[in-house]
């Protein structure tokens, strides 16, 4: 029902970052050692100290080389740290980075948001495969209020003239947090943070009615999946889904499966979805659900409905 290139957005998932310097990486990658990994950045960016970026990117080159003998990969992303870092990455990888799906921006906002364009536009010259990019809304310009309103609308427009080639937008909820020395506990959630939450709902009001804006990172691990860490991973996946935000930055791999859980959908959603997708109600514009408890109304829940589905193809329906 899905072409690929519709799926892929949602296909990033639970994102697992690791550092490039990570060598240990591909040998896990290589033999399925992480339930549930759909997406993998190799961060060149904050988990890397300024001295160490040259070992770490001569590693990430040896973990892309080992992966090209893998047949099943996750999508692979290089996290770099500004235009000019970047420039300097795709010189180097070559023709590796064609193991790439794509790059992630850190600190996208009207000051980089420009030259990043003009680049993965020039990149995908001629290329049989494109080459994406997720950039990450998180600096000090997009946190402060007052033109708030006006900086987003000025990136959106700017990433709408390279849409094609927009996979994810992502944010930087701990980035937010940092600008106001704030860190929420495992007990809370991003959206008891008011400041934060304010600027998460900024950001989706602009763009995940044309965008898949994926949701801010859960710090918290653990290996008890019943663990403190876990449930409250659950309630923010549950405000996530509620407020727009698909798929979710992970840090540690016990996190890939709480995350996967969390995109799949309810038996209801899915037939509803079913229902107003091959909509079969005469003249009527609503009808009650398969469940027959809510009411379907195909002017107001189709868009829903192409998520659920979407969804529901990559990640399944949760089990009754």
């Amino acid at each position: 029902m899905w072409t690929a290139e519709e799926l892929l957005p949602y296909q990033v998932g639970g994102l697992l970052y690791t550092p490039a310097l990570n060598t240990g990486i591909a040998r896990k990658i290589q033999k399925k050692a992480y339930r549930h990994l759909t997406s993998v950045a190799f961060c060149l960016e904050d988990s890397i100290q300024d001295a160490a970026l040259p070992q770490a990117e001569q590693t990430l080159l040896r973990t892309l080389e080992t992966l090209t003998a893998v047949p099943e990969r996750p999508l692979l992303f290089v996290r770099i740290r500004n235009p000019r870092h970047m420039e300097r990455v795709h010189s180097q990888l070559g023709a590796l980075e064609n193991l790439l799906t794509g790059y992630v921006l850190p600190k996208f906002d009207l000051a980089n948001c420009s030259e990043y364009a003009g680049m993965i536009e020039k990149y995908n010259a001629g290329r049989s495969a494109p080459l994406y990019i997720m950039p990450t809304l998180e600096s000090r310009m997009i946190a402060l209020p007052g033109g708030r309103d006006s900086v987003l609308l000025r990136i959106k427009e700017v990433l709408n003239g390279v849409k094609k080639w927009v996979l994810n937008v992502r944010v930087g909820g701990n980035d937010f947090c940092n600008v106001y020395g704030l860190r929420r506990s495992v007990e809370q959630n991003i959206y008891e943070v008011g400041v934060v939450r304010d600027i998460l709902v900024d950001i989706l009001r602009v763009f995940s009615a044309d965008y898949v804006v994926s949701g801010p990172v859960w710090e918290y691990f653990g290996e008890d999946p019943s663990g403190a860490w876990a449930d409250g991973l659950r309630a923010e996946l549950a405000l996530d889904r509620l407020n727009g935000f698909t798929g979710k930055t992970a840090v540690h791999p016990s996190q890939l499966p709480v995350i996967y859980e969390g995109l799949q959908v309810s038996r209801e959603d899915y037939e509803d979805a079913q229902q107003l997708l091959g909509w079969n109600a005469g003249d009527y514009g609503v009808a009650r659900t398969a469940g027959g408890r809510r009411m379907n109304e195909i002017k107001c829940h189709s868009k829903w409905a192409g998520r659920i589905s979407k969804l529901a193809a990559i990640y399944g329906v949760k089990p009754e």
